[in-house]
């Protein structure tokens, strides 16, 4: 796949890990090769354990996983007294592994949301950055990362559910060009292999690709956003930037929160992250969240597959996916989701499935 923007189901590579065959795709134009189901780590430090966290991780391993996504914001809801646990909780765990056979990635938290816990409140300049890795790098008991991610934009954006850009927002922001200067000299310290992007748009992925190439400096090899059957916004304007400007997707909330496992709909109450951090999911608390999810359900269930195993077939098998970011609370979901690696959906439950789409599109953007 050398000279391919994207991975496609037809064209993959099967890494034989501990007898279990599980897809790896190249990561952009970049030399890493990740699995195609990724364990996500923001429960870590909050609704996780240490020892869950372990659990956790080494079951993910044992069945092919060799991507592990953290943040220096987690665990979420982000709080000064458990910031930067979920980066530890992984780095007691890294410190016993094979670190070469493992793909770690992390972020560097963005401005404007009022964290002032991390470093009097975070920018993307070189001060914070500098400060930022070394946080990381300690906390993970690691002398590198292979992709360091910019967790939200220094600029304004709509995101996490603001749907309109509002020029009004506007604020002076650290210019993109500084910024990857900036990771540029953290790549030369031998701090960072490669660098992304997270909750971008197709203008802040084409200025970056832009900006590297003018200078000289390293590009962005992915771009972290949100992607399931109730948000396929990425469809839209980045799918094409991101095939063009070769930008793998690390798609990000796949059970949207949930929604998608149905279990919602069984119970309104059901102990999950909607219920327990009501204020967090906001983009999920939209009309025709539960009318499309109800539709999503009842497809899965003719079908034969849980819920679950049915998102999170779908989103691996996009053409632009480099990896599915998974999150779990417990062991018996961690494994429900990593069983879902081989599915692959019928020409009928996708028809299905964009039905669906044409009535509820994207209802939890």
């Amino acid at each position: 796949m050398v000279g391919t923007a994207h991975p496609t189901v037809t064209a993959k590579m099967a890494a034989k890990i501990q007898g279990v065959n599980m897809e790896l795709r190249q990561l952009g134009k970049s030399d890493l090769r990740v699995s195609a189901l990724s364990l996500g780590t923001m429960t870590f430090g909050e609704q996780n354990s240490e020892a869950d966290a372990h659990a956790q991780l080494d079951l993910a391993v044992s069945r092919g996983v060799n991507f592990i996504d953290a943040a220096e914001m987690y665990p979420v809801p982000p709080r000064a007294e458990t910031q930067g646990l979920t980066e530890s909780y992984v780095g007691s765990w890294l410190k016993h592994q094979r670190r070469d056979k493992l793909i770690i990635a992390t972020k560097i938290a963005g401005p404007s949301r009022g964290f002032a816990w991390i470093r009097n409140s975070p920018r993307i300049n070189r001060q914070h950055l500098e400060a930022a890795i070394d946080g990381s790098l300690k906390r993970l008991q690691t002398g590198y990362v292979d992709l360091y991610q910019i967790h939200w934009p220094d600029r304004y954006v709509p995101m996490f559910g603001a749907t309109g850009y509002d020029v009004a927002q506007e604020h002076d922001s650290t210019p993109i060009a500084e910024q990857l200067q900036a990771l540029a000299d953290l790549i030369k310290a031998g701090k960072v292999r490669h660098i992304g992007l997270s909750n971008e748009t197709p203008w802040g992925v084409s200025e970056f690709v832009r900006c590297a190439e003018n200078m000289g400096l390293p590009k962005i090899i992915t771009v972290q956003n949100a992607y399931h059957l109730m948000n396929r916004s990425f469809e839209t304007g980045l799918a094409e930037v991101c095939h063009h400007l070769q930008v793998g997707l690390l798609a990000y909330s796949p059970l949207a929160f949930g929604w998608l496992s149905g279990k919602y709909l069984a119970d309104p109450n059901a102990k999950g992250r909607i219920t327990i951090f009501p204020s967090f999911g906001q983009r999920y608390a939209k009309p025709n969240v539960p009318a499309a999810s109800k539709e999503y359900v009842r497809i899965a269930q003719e079908a034969g597959l849980t819920p679950a195993t049915m998102a999170l077939a779908f989103a691996r098998t996009r053409w632009f996916n480099s990896s599915v970011i998974l999150g779990a609370t417990n062991l018996h979901q961690l494994k429900e989701n990593l069983d879902s690696a081989e599915v692959v959906l019928s020409a009928e439950v996708l028809e299905k499935i964009e039905a669906v789409h044409k009535v509820y599109p994207n209802p939890a953007p």
